[in-house]
């Protein structure tokens, strides 16, 4: 059963830092055609810095997280990890 949780837990890592670089993509290619940013946080980093600096900022900060959930996996302290055999005990 580790092996299974260890294997879904990289999987779901890896699948979520995809879809942060899909998502830094689709919102430059909308900016660039006129869109607006709804993320007020991220509209403005681009006002302030321009669209590719501000998005590679903001999307290596997301995976960078995503890295840190991943290190802390054997951890106590990771609240997943310590709450994960109650979900698979019965």
């Amino acid at each position: 059963m580790q092996k299974f949780g260890e294997r879904t837990l990289f999987a779901m890592v890896a699948f979520n830092i995809l879809l942060q670089v899909l998502d830094g993509v689709a919102t430059y290619m909308g900016v660039q055609v006129g869109y607006h940013e709804g993320n007020p946080l991220i509209a403005a980093g681009i006002a302030h810095l321009g669209a590719v600096p501000a998005l590679v900022m903001f999307k290596a900060e997301a995976c960078v997280c995503l890295l840190g959930i991943w290190h802390m996996r054997r951890s106590r302290l990771a609240l997943a990890r310590a709450q994960f055999p109650l979900y698979f005990a019965s």
